[in-house]
């Protein structure tokens, strides 16, 4: 049988998930990178990355290119905006779309994509920056087979557990998109329920601890919640997912539940906690400090 030689990939975007998606694949891969912030192009280079001077650098030769972005008008622009890169991707290259955008215009983009025989991959992914450098993501995909096939290499190097949703560019967003509604709905029940602990007198570590080990017990409330009594501090938690990105997740959860004609009264309420704590200027750091909308402060 013959090898499949290894793709060189070109990684657009090396912020928090970026950069160490494009480190984890330089261990193996011909990977090079690109950034509109300078101080990200040379960490990525100290990773192994080959830096390059523009979006179209990167994917000139590309077969595989990973795409990090934060939304689907980034998307477009970053595909066929004035200094997009559709044009210099060739026939049988796969863009592979990391990034939760929602739903709504990945069909178009993979349609008008298709067109140049470009693939689209919908690899929306979770786990966070320590996870996406050591390979230990979960990333869901919508994607033809054929288009996977090439994918395979990039996504096999950075996942633990990958799930194949379907044969189209979208099933991987509508996946995510129910996944961020559990999550973010989670999320904002840990901090009502932590901040109702503190104002009823209890210790919060052993709360925590009760918690997790009876029929309370979440994912979320586990990973969070340490974090949640972090948040009360001056210097509050570690930057592990900020806040605005669940602003815009629950956004996407919402239109959706609307295009559907869907009631989702938790998710609303959610994504308005999200809302606030932006307002109050919260939406840089680290999600837990939703918290604080419920409880400014720790009383016990």
């Amino acid at each position: 049988m013959t090898a499949v030689p290894a793709p060189t990939v070109a990684v657009l975007g090396l912020g928090a998930m970026g950069l160490p998606m494009a480190a984890r694949l330089a261990e193996t891969l011909p990977v090079r990178g690109f950034d509109i912030a300078g101080a990200r192009l040379a960490l990525a280079e100290k990773e192994g990355v080959i830096p390059t001077a523009s979006a179209q650098d990167a994917a000139t030769g590309a077969q595989v290119v990973l795409v990090a972005v934060r939304d689907s008008a980034q998307l477009s622009d970053l595909l066929f905006g004035a200094a997009g890169i559709a044009d210099v991707l060739s026939a049988g290259a796969v863009v592979v779309l990391t990034s939760t955008v929602g739903t709504d215009g990945v069909t178009e983009v993979a349609s008008v994509l298709a067109e140049r025989g470009i693939g689209l991959v919908d690899a929306p992914l979770s786990g966070g920056p320590v996870r996406a450098r050591e390979g230990d993501l979960l990333i869901v995909v919508g994607a033809a087979p054929a288009d996977l096939e090439i994918a395979r290499p990039v996504l096999d190097a950075l996942a633990s557990t990958l799930t194949v949703v379907g044969e189209r560019a979208g099933d991987g967003q509508a996946l995510k998109t129910v996944n961020q509604l559990l999550c973010g709905v989670h999320i904002a029940a840990a901090a009502e329920a932590l901040a109702l602990a503190d104002r009823l007198g209890l210790d919060l570590e052993r709360t925590l601890e009760a918690l997790q080990a009876g029929a309370a017990a979440s994912f979320m409330l586990g990973n969070r919640g340490p974090r949640m009594l972090q948040a009360w501090d001056d210097e509050g938690a570690e930057v592990l997912s900020r806040l605005d990105i669940f602003v815009k997740d629950m956004g996407i959860v919402g239109a959706a539940a609307r295009r559907a004609g869907l009631p989702a009264p938790l998710a609303a309420a959610a994504e308005q906690s999200y809302l606030v704590a932006q307002t109050q200027g919260l939406g840089e750091i680290d999600d837990s400090a939703v918290i604080r909308i419920s409880a400014p402060t720790r009383r016990s």
